[in-house]
């Protein structure tokens, strides 16, 4: 009968067939899987033939192998096959020996283990990571009862023999078996075993955590470390490689079963909820997190109650972070208040400053003016010396300079500051961060070209925090709209089927259950709209509209009033536009403001209204222009030179023209540049009627070269019925110069084209 000392500190606990012992603070336990590490580790040292690059790659896999979670055998040997193949058949062949032979065997080789401490050169050093591990399983297997060691050999038999079933499904009767069948049933067979032979072939080839692993018994504490910080920074810079949200969900379930007061599995159950946008779950694990820091004392090494006081205001912070992310603003404001008084009383710096951060997010989100609040954050987040949350600040501020419309030059000056401080303090993800924010502002201004430069630039460079051995870049959120960006570049010039491939990697990359997933999603949903609008399918738009709309109520409302407007629903569309025009003053939009202000114009057009049209062109045109639209204010001029020649005056529209043209032809997208070069020819056939006659001849000549040219861009996105228009202008065109086999042609062309497109009731005159 056990004696009380020993209920009270040794308590071996037997669990699905693995021995573990927790004896005086030594927090780990001798499992079937570590004696074959061990076993590892021991040929590794008697082994001769060895070259110096298999050892190098089995020293690399050593320390996964210790703290990573118990794995089969057929993967430890896969393992260690590939780094060396003579270690792994020496390894498989000890450890038959001692799994099919007595239990002297495993006595005998846990005594030899002792013996790589003994020299004056010992194969192992005490206090390297090896020699710990090595010193730890002697102690927990020497503090084995009798019975106990006899259950650990029994588990090792039966871990050995698992694994020999799996590797060799057909036994000797089955074997027999099959050599009285017949020859089809033999071809049967045959692929059959193929088929499981590729099957565990695939299996073999799956990294370690996957299902299988997940909640095979418990843990020890170095794994448990291991295991919970490889997920954390998995979820942080590569989720489509951590384990999926329930097997996760699993792991950690099984975790806190065996220690309740883990509060790091808490913490990282409480982001494994956030990625499921569970609510309740999530909230639940973070107050858990914090509860289990008061109760340990963690927070502080030298005075409890101010680790207590210290866990209590960081645990509202989180709080008012996770509803403000949920969306849950005036629960987050009360959290974050009650965050800001306990720092207050505890004189907490370092916490008011982030709950300064956190107080622009939330008035950020409200659609509340926040410019003094956050330029107060960051002034002190750089006096109490927070490089990164004045970095943070600093790109909020340029984001926010963006959107009021300030020159390049000044944002761009901010964000080179910025990035000496990033390099300075090696914040690897702020310089993706950084990187990406310069994409999205020249997006932003319209200059394609900078916008590729940037991209290119994140894509090609490495992190400084590696993932893993051999991962060295991250899969964050700055990759992710870096990509779009690119995306939705290449479906601008017509490159659909390389925009695909884009957003085919984005799926991959980005699986639709992570959190970055709404990004490609709505990018891929914008291309397959315009597309489908370019070809005139105006069905395929309505589910296309309704799938915007989940992902940006704003634009899938724009999205749905362009549609009415290409059906000539005018009176619903005007409404839309309406509507969406008060909003988005409201929020201070100004990009989809001028976007609204344009569809209007059309509209009036489409209702023969050329001069009310003016004016709303000329504030779209002073809005672009105060906040440095490039793109948008050469589409305006566009607009306007289009409008210039409704009334009549080419000549006027010609002189407009000119001054987009040249931006559009350079930055601007295929479809900007096919109705710039339209309707470049258009003002010169409408400039023509005056000309003398050999002069008229030239402008017909040099308009028809601008036809071709824009015939060329509209085929490129597929733009059916601007190609018609064409084709029926150079009609026209070709008969007054007398060439009657071109003009027959393009005649020809038109009528094909006229009879496969539905026809609006829009004449060729009132569209751009």
């Amino acid at each position: 009968m056990a004696s009380v000392h020993e209920s009270l500190y040794f308590n071996p606990m037997m669990t699905n067939g693995v021995v573990h012992a927790n004896v005086f603070g030594i927090k780990d336990w001798v499992t079937p899987y570590k004696i074959s590490v061990l076993v590892l580790l021991s040929e590794m040292t008697k082994n001769t033939e060895i070259t110096a690059v298999e050892k190098r790659r089995l020293n690399k896999q050593i320390l996964p192998l210790l703290q990573g979670p118990d794995m089969s055998l057929s993967k430890l040997i896969k393992i260690v096959s590939d780094c060396c193949p003579n270690v792994s058949s020496s390894v498989l062949i000890r450890i038959k020996l001692m799994a099919e032979g007595e239990l002297k065997d495993m006595e005998q080789f846990f005594d030899e283990l002792s013996d790589s401490f003994s020299g004056t050169e010992p194969d192992v050093h005490k206090t390297s990571v090896v020699g710990l591990f090595l010193r730890h399983m002697i102690l927990a297997y020497n503090k084995l009862s009798f019975s106990q060691v006899y259950k650990l050999y029994t588990s090792l038999q039966n871990y050995f023999q698992c694994d020999k079933a799996k590797t060799t499904p057909k036994t000797e009767t089955d074997e027999a078996e099959m050599e009285l069948t017949n020859t089809e049933e033999d071809d049967e067979e045959d692929q059959e075993l193929s088929e499981e032979r590729q099957m565990e072939k695939e299996d073999l080839d799956c990294p370690i955590g996957e299902e299988e692993l997940a909640c095979s018994g418990p843990l020890s504490q170095k794994q448990a470390e291991y295991f919970l910080s490889h997920q954390a920074s998995l979820l942080k810079n590569d989720e489509s490689k951590a384990l999926s949200p329930v097997l996760l969900q699993k792991e950690l379930n099984n975790l806190l079963k065996f220690n309740p007061d883990f509060a790091e599995a808490h913490y990282l159950s409480y982001l494994n909820s956030l990625r499921v946008q569970d609510v309740f779950s999530s909230t639940h694990s973070l107050l858990h997190y914090f509860d289990r820091l008061i109760l340990t004392g963690a927070e502080s090494k030298s005075n409890g109650d101010e680790g207590y006081g210290r866990s209590l205001r960081y645990a509202a912070l989180n709080l008012a972070a996770l509803h403000c992310r949920f969306g849950h603003y005036h629960q987050a404001e009360l959290a974050l208040q009650e965050a800001i008084r306990i720092a207050q009383e505890s004189s907490d710096h370092v916490c008011l400053q982030h709950c300064l951060s956190w107080l622009y997010i939330l008035k950020n989100r409200k659609g509340e003016d926040n410019s003094v609040l956050l330029e107060h954050s960051v002034k002190k987040a750089v006096h109490f010396g927070l490089p990164y949350l004045a970095s943070l600040g600093l790109q909020s501020l340029v984001q926010q300079r963006a959107f009021a419309g300030k020159t390049a030059d000044k944002l761009m000056d901010a964000l080179k500051d910025s990035d000496l401080l990033h390099w300075k303090h090696s914040l690897s993800d702020l310089i993706d961060i950084s990187t990406a924010q310069k994409t999205a502002i020249w997006r932003l201004y319209g200059q394609s070209t900078m916008v590729l430069q940037q991209a290119q630039m994140l894509l090609r460079m490495n992190s400084l925090d590696s993932v893993n051995v051999s991962v060295q870049q991250n899969n964050t959120e700055s990759f992710a709209v870096v990509l779009c960006h690119l995306a939705e570049l290449h479906a601008e010039q017509g490159c659909f089927s390389a925009a695909s491939e884009i957003l085919k990697h984005l799926k991959e990359r980005f699986p639709p259950n992570s959190q970055h997933a709404k990004l490609w999603m709505l990018f891929d949903q914008k291309i397959q709209f315009d597309r489908a609008m370019n070809d005139g399918k105006y069905h395929i738009t309505k589910s296309l509209v309704t799938g915007i709309t989940a992902l940006d109520s704003v634009e899938g409302l724009y999205r749905k009033a362009i549609v009415l407007k290409a059906q000539n629903q005018t009176a619903e569309a005007h409404k839309i536009l309406q509507v969406l025009l008060t909003h988005c003053q409201k929020i201070k939009n100004m990009e989809m403001v001028i976007r609204v202000l344009l569809s209007l114009a059309e509209l009036y057009w489409r209702s023969s209204c050329h001069p009310v049209a003016l004016p709303v062109l000329l504030q779209a045109l002073a809005l672009s222009r105060e906040y440095r639209l490039q793109s948008l204010a050469s589409e305006t001029v566009l607009n306007l030179a289009f409008s210039q020649l409704m009334l009549g005056i080419p000549e006027q529209a010609l002189n407009i023209l000119h001054m987009a043209i040249e931006s559009i032809l350079a930055h601007g997208a295929v479809l900007d540049k096919g109705r710039a070069m339209f309707l470049l020819a258009k003002c010169q056939v409408a400039s023509a009627a005056s000309y003398s006659p050999q002069k008229k001849i030239d402008a017909l000549e040099s308009a028809m070269v601008n036809l071709d040219e824009a015939k060329v861009y509209f085929s490129k996105v597929d733009c059916k019925e601007q190609i018609r228009d064409i084709l029926y202008l150079q009609a026209r065109l070709y008969n007054s110069l007398g060439k009657v086999q071109e003009r027959n042609k393009c005649a020809m062309l038109f009528r094909q084209m006229h009879q496969e497109l539905p026809c609006h009731g829009v004449s060729l005159l009132i569209r751009l």
